[in-house]
């Protein structure tokens, strides 16, 4: 790996295999591969339920998912809206760092591609915002109709959506940069 290129940790919201968080995320990591290393999480769905009772033996998929954390310079997430919400299993696998200081201070981005998204995006909008992280504006956002703007293949073919993407995108980098 060049040594120059940032490390960030790509989490899709979304347990579908096929998804438009993951068509974003897939996309980013090879559109910015020469300026980015973007590891997609791929185990949201393998993460056991919270339990603030097992926080002192905690279970290797959450010491796993903790150790990605860590040793990113960034995260950016994206995610669906799931009933007007974030889906269960993403806000699982913030609730397993809550009482952890890995967010605290971690240049992170969100986008929320969904129907509608609001709702999802304020949620998830205010809890990074609570556990500290890294989170200016520019590095926030929400793409209303995603799946209409992307191809049968789940391809990005929207230019306003890419332009945004990329905005979004070197807006983490800089803040990664920054900080």
């Amino acid at each position: 790996m060049n040594k120059s290129k940032k490390k960030i940790l790509g989490i899709s919201g979304s347990t579908k295999s096929k998804s438009s968080s993951l068509s974003i995320l897939k996309y980013l990591k090879d559109r910015y591969s020469e300026f980015v290393e973007l590891e997609i999480y791929s185990r949201i769905s393998d993460l056991p339920h919270f339990n603030p009772e097992k926080e002192d033996t905690l279970p290797d998929s959450v010491i796993e998912l903790q150790h990605l954390i860590k040793e990113s310079d960034g995260i950016i997430f994206c995610t669906p809206e799931y009933v007007f919400s974030l889906p269960g299993s993403l806000k699982n696998l913030i609730e397993w760092n809550v009482s952890t200081i890995l967010f605290s201070c971690k240049p992170v981005a969100i986008i929320v591609a969904a129907a509608s998204g609001k709702k999802a995006f304020e949620s998830l909008d205010l809890i990074l915002t609570t556990l500290e992280c890294t989170l200016p504006d520019r590095s926030k956002l929400l793409i209303q109709g995603a799946k209409g703007k992307l191809g049968i293949n789940e391809e990005i073919e929207d230019q306003n959506m890419i332009e945004d993407l990329n905005n979004v995108i070197l807006s983490l980098i800089e803040t990664i940069g920054n900080n």
